[in-house]
């Protein structure tokens, strides 16, 4: 299974829908979204999606409620809170925005989940902890690096391909 992977939108319009472009050309099964929408005007962006999305929220996102209630809008999006964890092509992901560094560090110590995903620093990164795949897809609003990026998962090889769009 192909998994897409962005963070930290921050309301971009532009690079949202360039995001949600690139995912469907990659042909993603799932998308996960660590967080930092901002506002609640960019959800309906993210239902272009071509493959259902699981987000969870960000340290930016602003109001938690209509967030929730615009998600709930499109029946292949669903917001799960600060954290989800997620079985999706036979590994166990932990999906969190990243910015309790105490908390990241110890989701990634305990070796609970194949794959941890995070965002919060807006730096694109792919590492191996022990056993734990870390993956950060950097920023996909492009405002702090101006490089947009998001990352694409294969649970078969657990290869992940950071890509710029």
């Amino acid at each position: 299974m192909r998994i897409g992977i962005l963070s930290d939108t921050h309301d971009n319009l532009g690079m949202v829908d360039a995001a949600v472009e690139q995912l469907n050309r990659e042909q993603v099964g799932l998308v996960l979204h660590a967080g930092d929408y901002v506002s609640p005007f960019v959800i309906p962006r993210l239902a272009n999606l071509q493959s259902p999305m699981i987000g969870v929220l960000g340290n930016n996102d602003g109001d938690h409620r209509l967030l929730s209630a615009r998600f709930a809008e499109h029946d292949q999006l669903s917001l799960r809170g600060d954290f989800a964890a997620v079985t999706a092509g036979g590994m166990t992901i932990g999906l969190l925005h990243g910015d309790d560094r105490e908390l990241l560090q110890a989701l990634i110590g305990r070796k609970a989940f194949d794959v941890v995903v995070h965002g919060h620093t807006h730096k694109a990164e792919v590492r191996t902890l022990g056993s734990t795949l870390v993956v950060n897809p950097g920023e996909a609003c492009g405002y702090l690096t101006g490089r947009p990026t998001i990352a694409v998962l294969d649970t078969v090889t657990r290869d992940v391909e950071l890509v710029s769009f």
